[in-house]
């Protein structure tokens, strides 16, 4: 198969990721990061008084979605991007940046970013004191571009940058052995056939799933890779998004059951070998199997999305140690940021293992379900004849 067309369907299959991840943040967009500032400082008297440090709040807004790109923090100055906010309401579209709520301190057009309350981290309509959510007017659609879905469209450009610089490559030195990037992208792709494809689902129906596969692979360990950069554009916690995880097992779970062949829903709904008694009259062995086509990718979803939360989660906690034990006595703070910062480079080197390691798994999973949609079982009279 040609890398040119390998090209095409990774945009074929990104695009329609990038959408069904834009409609599944409705009404989900985190806070900004600014929010945190704005609480650091509680007034008291005349003078003012650093709030206590909470870890958790800290962990939460690193791992979750926002309206806008935080960068850095210089001082009291909270460098960020703006991002785009994209609302239907009653059939009117609405696009303006996230800068025009002012850090969810004012609102725009009617629409406010709520911080705190019921619709805590949601846009919400305001009624006209431009404070309290209308609640009669109900919530306006939201597709707007947060810095998750920013983030896949970043990770899109340098699929597209590599892939379309490696069939290049292949075009110009056709024949020759490869150089450069391809020699690095060769490999693993040789890898995601021999290794993953052909074992899986067997060496005369593993080419059609060739493109999907290889897409999951690059897309899920590029997110992987680029959640590992502490600065930008990097530090997105993509992967460990379940809305992201969430449509990449739909992806896997649809090209399986468009795939199954006779034998395998045969073996859903009427099991071989299994006692009639159970699936008539309660048809006990099919349900079962059903909803054993539903935990599969649920199990996709969950893997992927949990050990990438999780391992950003514990870097985070042994940098927050620092802080919380340097409230108590500074020099305990200083004591304990020596192996905080230890465990954290371990954590950090183990992650990168783990990037890899769930892209491959993602990516081996899928192809174990693929090779069970087209499994093709011989009848005992043909085994016989073949004897």
């Amino acid at each position: 198969m040609k890398i040119k067309g390998k090209v095409i369907h990774y945009l074929f299959f990104l695009t329609l990721t990038l959408l069904l991840t834009a409609m599944s943040f409705q009404n989900k967009a985190a806070a900004s990061e600014p929010e945190k500032a704005k609480t650091d400082v509680v007034k008291k008297g005349e003078g003012e008084k650093e709030a206590p440090f909470n870890a958790g709040d800290m962990i939460i807004e690193h791992i979750t979605d926002n309206h806008e790109w935080h960068i850095a923090t210089i001082g009291s100055v909270h460098i960020s991007v703006p991002l785009p906010v994209i609302l239907i309401y009653k059939g009117k579209l609405d696009v303006f940046m996230s800068s025009k709520f002012h850090h969810g301190e004012e609102s725009y057009k009617g629409y406010k970013l709520e911080l705190e309350g019921k619709y805590k981290n949601k846009i919400v309509r305001v009624k006209e004191d431009g404070v309290t959510p209308d609640e009669a007017a109900g919530l306006p659609m939201d597709f707007s571009i947060t810095k998750t879905v920013a983030a896949v469209f970043i990770s899109v450009l340098f699929l597209i940058l590599i892939f379309t610089s490696v069939a290049r490559s292949y075009k110009k030195n056709a024949g020759k052995p490869p150089k450069g990037l391809q020699s690095l992208i060769e490999p693993i792709i040789v890898f995601v056939r021999d290794d993953i494809a052909v074992s899986s689902i067997g060496e005369k129906k593993y080419e059609k799933f060739m493109p999907f596969l290889l897409t999951i692979f690059f897309f899920i360990l590029i997110n992987n890779l680029m959640g590992l950069i502490p600065f930008f554009p990097g530090g997105v916690n993509v992967t460990g998004n379940i809305a992201v995880t969430l449509t990449l097992a739909l992806f896997t779970f649809v090209i399986t059951n468009f795939s199954g062949n006779k034998n395998y829903w045969g073996h859903i709904f009427n099991t071989p070998g299994v006692p009639w008694w159970l699936k008539i009259p309660i048809p006990l062995m099919p349900v079962i199997e059903l909803v054993g086509m539903i935990t599969k990718p649920f199990v996709l979803m969950i893997r992927l999305f949990a050990n990438i939360s999780a391992g950003h989660i514990i870097v985070l906690g042994f940098m927050s140690l620092i802080f919380i034990f340097g409230k108590m006595n500074l020099g305990m703070g200083y004591g304990v940021s020596l192996l905080s910062v230890l465990f954290a480079v371990f954590m950090s080197m183990l992650e990168l293992l783990v990037a890899f390691l769930q892209a491959y798994v993602f990516t081996l999973l899928s192809a174990l379900y693929f090779g069970m949609a087209v499994e093709e079982h011989e009848h005992p009279h043909e085994v016989e004849h073949v004897h």
